[in-house]
């Protein structure tokens, strides 16, 4: 499969899925082995994850990899023949970033930069990579690694114009109900009786379900060129209202405590920074941003720079479609696992 020849589905592919027992890698398999996809190979560092994703899938196409994104060996045995890579494996935790930012840059960095390396001697057709809205104007070493990890795929991109490995990111904001996410602290803290806790009440974040964020990548995979970047247009909310939200969705009230904003964070988050926009493509819900892909040779710009403006706003979660708590709570109450938890409770 070449730049030129790309099948239109992945019907009959084999696919690698780095992190694959995550939230997201757990969502991908089921909508993949949907599509009757040949075989899935999960590449991830937890052998009991694997043990328990292996039984509750229970789907001879699923191969699993014990290895680390770090190890390039591992990544490149799980990668022959494979068509399609979904590179989802990083160190995805604000704090733990900042105490260990070399650990951030071995997994984000060094580990994508594998990912992409051993896809290109493979010969794998498209690669996406999994970015975050972080890594816009990053203020932590989560970000900041993401940033790097994004220009590191675009690199690779304008470097290997030969290359039959397409390489493309995309980037998203809070997924709800993701592991480490707030929804299910909320939810936590709830059964627990406790008041629910918010760093500041008035920050405002995106939200998409892990559903919309497969959806994404399924875009991407469909419809990329080498170095292009996707976002999926998506509303926000105040974190107070998804607090809120959440609670209603259970049928209770809580009370809702400030604690004050942790080192590292925003008050908004940004999908698309004010200087991508302006090159952006709108495709509906879709952003595309393609690659910037001059050479290293700078005198053509020394006379004449860019024309286009850049007066637009950056992209963030306080100017985008802003939803209300009764809005919020469809949203909430339409996730599958709010709906197993409403199940469980008989409601």
């Amino acid at each position: 499969m070449t730049k030129d020849n790309r099948v239109s589905n992945i019907n009959g592919a084999t696919v690698t899925i780095t992190g694959g027992t995550g939230s997201f890698g757990k969502t991908m398999v089921r909508h993949l082995l949907d599509r009757d996809v040949s075989r899935i190979n999960i590449l991830s560092r937890d052998e009991a994850k694997q043990d328990e994703m292996r039984q509750a899938f229970s789907d001879g196409r699923l191969r699993f990899f014990v290895g680390d994104v770090r190890d390039y060996d591992s990544v490149e045995k799980a990668l022959v023949n494979t068509d399609f890579v979904f590179h989802a494996a990083a160190l995805k935790q604000v704090p733990s970033c900042e105490f260990f930012p070399d650990q951030a840059v071995k997994t984000n960095i060094v580990g994508s930069r594998n990912v992409i390396e051993a896809a290109h001697r493979q010969g794998v057709g498209s690669v996406v990579c999994l970015s975050t809205d972080k890594a816009v104007y990053p203020v932590n070493a989560m970000g900041m690694t993401k940033s790097l990890m994004e220009k590191t795929a675009q690199a690779f991109a304008r470097n290997h114009p030969e290359s039959r490995t397409v390489v493309s990111i995309t980037r998203y904001g809070n997924v709800m109900y993701s592991r480490g996410s707030v929804i299910p602290l909320f939810v936590k803290q709830i059964q627990s009786g406790l008041p629910l806790t918010v760093t500041e009440p008035r920050m405002t974040r995106f939200l998409m379900s892990l559903q919309e964020s497969v959806d994404l990548v399924d875009h991407a995979f469909l419809h990329a060129e080498p170095g292009d970047l996707f976002v999926k247009k998506a509303p926000a909310s105040t974190v107070e209202t998804l607090a809120r939200s959440v609670a209603s969705v259970l049928g209770v009230e809580s009370d809702v405590r400030r604690i004050g904003m942790r080192h590292g964070e925003k008050m908004h988050e940004v999908l698309l920074s004010r200087e991508e926009r302006v090159k952006a493509e709108d495709q509906g819900d879709y952003f595309r941003v393609p690659l910037d892909a001059r050479s290293l040779d700078y005198s053509v710009y020394v006379e004449d720079g860019d024309e286009e403006a850049v007066e637009v706003e950056d992209y963030d979660s306080h100017n985008t479609r802003r939803l209300d708590v009764a809005e919020t709570v469809d949203l909430v109450r339409a996730l599958p696992e709010m709906q197993q938890l409403l199940a469980m409770a008989g409601r």
